[in-house]
């Protein structure tokens, strides 16, 4: 298998709900989002260690007693056509897999699915489903009927699921939730994630200010209609 992970945490209780999981960060995107933290796995990632994959079958091991899964993040992780061979090892050593993805290759989300190799999937819903809005959001030419192609897909799939988005200042604002809301009706969970400028690739976002705690209920309120279950992350 040559797919590289470039980024471990051993044990989160942030990266899926209710469950203790250990994080693997595997390189590249085919999004470029001004507001990423994580442009260093997105831009260089050859400049990082790869840890190799029998330590984190062994730290799975040791841990095993728990651990209850292994949430699979990015960079984007359905670029990679070796992402299969890597489910099935984790999945035969028997731990759960969360995946998180922007959603932009349908066909590796319903291959994975299809599979049994994910229990649960985090598609990020970076904007309304509007071309301009969603090439703002990216700095790409979206194929938005690839997205929605996969919503349907998550949707229909039997398996948890969420829908995520980090509501940035000049690129998500009060009057796009709505559209939000409707691209994923009747879907199990939205979530909204506050902004953190800290670390964004683009350094003018570094400089805005996060909408406040308020602001972000009101985006809630605005989405609840659609979905039957919302939550917030983030301060």
């Amino acid at each position: 298998m040559k797919l590289e992970v470039k980024g471990l945490i051993e044990s989160s209780l942030l990266d899926w709900d209710g469950k203790i999981v250990s994080t693997i960060f595997l390189p590249g995107c085919n999004f470029r989002c001004p507001y990423c933290y994580n442009h260093k796995l997105v831009l260089a990632p050859k400049k990082m260690r790869t840890i190799p994959l029998n330590r984190i079958k062994r730290h799975l091991l040791k841990h095993g007693d728990f651990i209850d899964g292994v949430c699979i993040t990015g960079g984007e992780p359905t670029i990679h056509k070796d992402l299969p061979e890597l489910l099935r090892e984790i999945k035969g050593l028997g731990f759960l897999v969360k995946l998180d993805t922007n959603g932009s290759n349908p066909e590796m989300l319903q291959h994975l699915i299809d599979e049994r190799l994910v229990d649960y999937i985090a598609m990020d819903l970076k904007a309304p489903l509007k071309f301009a809005k969603y090439k703002k959001a990216t700095n790409k030419n979206p194929n938005l009927k690839n997205l929605k192609k996969s919503i349907n897909i998550i949707m229909s799939s039997g398996i948890g699921y969420e829908f995520r988005t980090t509501v940035v200042p000049t690129i998500v604002e009060l009057d796009d939730i709505p559209e939000i809301g409707k691209a994923v009706k009747g879907a199990k969970r939205i979530v909204f994630q506050q902004f953190v400028p800290k670390d964004a690739m683009n350094n003018k976002l570094r400089e805005i200010k996060p909408y406040n705690r308020e602001d972000v209920e009101r985006f809630a309120a605005k989405a609840l209609k659609y979905v039957h279950d919302l939550r917030i992350r983030g301060q």
